[in-house]
This record gives structure tokens, C-alpha cells and sequence, in this order.
């Protein structure tokens, strides 16, 4: 971290943290990977505490959560929640291409099987959909609901 950082907000220190699991070779990060660790080290016991991280196999190294993933969505970040096979996913991606595409959106699609606590979550719901951080649609996509929760997303 900066200079300027360590006097920046914890919300905004947090965001830093859990941005950083985005880089290449970025799964598992250690402490001092996140920053100075006598800064850093509080908000990281907060984020685990909250469930957007959490530690790993190796001493002080973390993880970031599904959770903390979904922490950092923009207002236009579409994520889909879902699994190989399930016929109203397929279903609702289809729907939702056009107007991803018309409103600049991003889709991020996760198999809730590839993790034991989204398959916990999600198991009886999929797909479920998320516009930025907030749960939009499970089951089945209301297009023009959609449609207008994009438009008021869009900046």
C-alpha cells in the first residue's frame, strides 16, 4: 500500500484487499502480499470475520470468497449463478445476452458445484442472478424487469 492509502478509509483499504486476489498467480495471498500487514492486518481479520475471505492452507495467507468477489461487482457486472446441465440457466443466459450486450454489461457465470458452500446456497434456486450486489432474479429471468434494473444500473 501507499502512502496516501494508509490513511484512506477502511472501505476503501478493504476494496484494495480484495481487488488484489484479482491478478494472475492471485488465489492464495499471503499477508504481506495484501499490504503492510500492521495496516492491513485488522481489516483482514474483519474480512474474514465477514466471510469475503478466508484463511488458507499456508500461515497468514488467505482466499477470497465468492463473497468477497461479489463485494467488488460494478452496477453493471451481471453473475450468474448456475450449474452444467440446468435447462432454466441455459434458459436465462439466452434471454439476457441481448440486453448484456446493449447495456455494456458483464456476465460472470459460476458453477455452484465447484464450491461446497454456493452448492449449500444455491442448490434448489439456480439459476440465481445478481446485478452488481444485489440478487435481481432465481428461477426464472423477468426480461423486462431485467431490462429496467440494467437501465437503472447504467451511468
Amino acid at each position: 500500500m501507499t502512502s496516501e492509502r494508509k490513511t484512506a478509509g477502511p472501505e476503501s483499504i478493504e476494496r484494495e484487499i480484495l481487488a488484489r486476489f484479482d491478478g494472475p498467480g492471485a488465489a492464495e495471498l499471503p499477508l504481506v502480499r495484501l499490504g503492510e500487514p500492521h495496516v492491513v492486518a485488522p481489516v483482514v481479520a474483519s474480512l474474514v470475520e465477514r466471510g469475503l475471505l478466508r484463511a488458507a492452507q499456508g500461515e497468514q495467507t488467505y482466499l477470497r470468497t465468492e463473497d468477497g468477489r461479489l463485494h467488488l461487482a460494478g452496477p453493471l457486472d451481471v453473475t450468474v449463478y448456475s450449474r452444467p446441465g440446468c435447462h432454466l440457466c441455459e434458459e436465462a443466459k439466452a434471454l439476457m445476452a441481448p440486453l448484456l450486450s446493449a447495456f455494456g454489461a458483464r456476465l460472470c457465470e459460476i458453477n455452484i458445484d465447484g464450491d461446497p458452500v454456493l452448492r449449500s446456497r444455491y442448490n434448489d434456486d439456480v439459476p440465481v442472478i445478481f446485478l452488481g450486489t444485489r440478487k435481481v432474479a432465481k428461477h426464472r429471468l423477468n426480461l423486462e424487469q431485467f431490462r429496467r434494473q440494467l437501465r437503472d444500473a447504467a451511468p
